[in-house]
């Protein structure tokens, strides 16, 4: 028996060695291996040997099998290589054309804003979403414990405080890159346009928890409401269309003095008055003339200077004019709705 598994085994690892094809190397695994393979039916043999001569060719016959699976195996990655090697790639094949993208609609709006301000001098800027006490609230003329305070239903960072400017939260309202334009510029004039995250602890229909909003601030001398009222029609009138309208209406806000809500003629009834609108009207926002004491605060004397402000929500805006009836379609992933815009 010793020198049938020898001669098996060089017989076997011969044959394998010169294998070119996948198949037939199957082929070969199966003569020595398979259920009636040679192999097999050698080692069926080993039981009617002797106890020590069982137990030395058992060892042998070991050696045999672990060699011819190890040929197997070689020869198997061999192949294999080879065929990849002999792969071909047509460097002047067109490459595959896969499906252009978009930018969100509320990017989308935001380019839009930030263009039909700059027609009128207006420049982009930028501040921290991570904001201080003094920036959002204090130094915009809301002292601690102020109730306009609650209008903002703000998110405070644990364990972050300055020594000078008071608690860190996350900026409820773009208001807060008035105080920081003032300081970087130093002296008016201002044109600013300030478009950013903002953070409330509010989710419903029309409000998220992280949403957009544009902050315009001018300063200057003699800056009066007709320059407010001009550059509020301009923009409507740019964003909407040319035959939508404005009015203010008197209200409160602690940083500005008068303050003003707005309202757009409404894109249904065109201000005939409808179920949508009641009465012709529809909110956009809050504006006003810039406050005295925020002036002060930001540097600027209020007996020399003047200015006003406007901060309106992106999704609000883009919402009134496209007709969208609910904020959460706009951040919930939904291509079917996205593509369409």
């Amino acid at each position: 028996m010793e020198e049938k598994l020898m001669a098996l085994k060089n017989e076997a690892i011969a044959i394998i060695w010169q294998t070119k094809d996948l198949a037939d190397l199957e082929n070969l695994r199966i003569k020595y291996f398979g259920k009636n393979g040679e192999l097999t039916n050698t080692l069926r043999e080993l039981p009617k040997l002797e106890i020590t001569e069982r137990r030395r060719l058992g060892v042998l016959a070991n050696d045999v099998k672990t060699a011819i699976e190890h040929a197997i195996t070689e020869t198997k990655e061999k192949i294999l290589g080879e065929e990849k090697k002999e792969e071909w790639f047509d460097v002047t094949k067109p490459g595959f054309k896969f499906p252009l993208g978009h930018l969100h609609l509320i990017s989308q709006t935001i380019a839009e804003i930030d263009l039909i301000f700059a027609k009128i001098g207006f420049t982009r800027v930028a501040y921290p979403e991570v904001e201080w006490d003094w920036y959002a609230f204090e130094g915009l003329n809301m002292s601690q414990n102020h109730p306009a305070r609650d209008e903002w239903e703000t998110f405070f960072i644990e364990n972050l405080f300055h020594q000078k400017y008071g608690v860190g939260l996350l900026t409820p309202h773009t208001s807060s890159g008035q105080l920081r334009e003032m300081e970087r510029k130093k002296k008016p004039p201002i044109r600013m346009l300030n478009i950013a995250k903002c953070y409330r602890r509010q989710s419903d229909v029309s409000h998220a928890p992280m949403f957009y909003q544009f902050e315009g601030l001018v300063v200057d001398q003699n800056i009066n409401i007709t320059h407010l009222k001009g550059t509020l029609d301009y923009f409507v009138k740019e964003f909407f269309g040319k035959t939508r309208k404005t009015r203010i209406r008197p209200f409160h806000f602690q940083f500005t003095e008068p303050s003003f809500e707005v309202d757009v003629t409404c894109m249904v009834c065109q201000g005939k008055g409808c179920r949508a609108c009641k009465e012709g009207w529809m909110e956009i926002g809050g504006a006003g003339m810039v406050h005295p004491t925020v002036l002060r605060n930001g540097g600027f004397n209020p007996k020399l200077y003047s200015g006003f402000a406007f901060g309106w929500g992106v999704e609000r805006v883009l919402m009134m004019k496209y007709g969208i009836p609910d904020i959460r379609l706009l951040f919930n992933g939904d291509l079917r709705f996205l593509n369409q815009f």
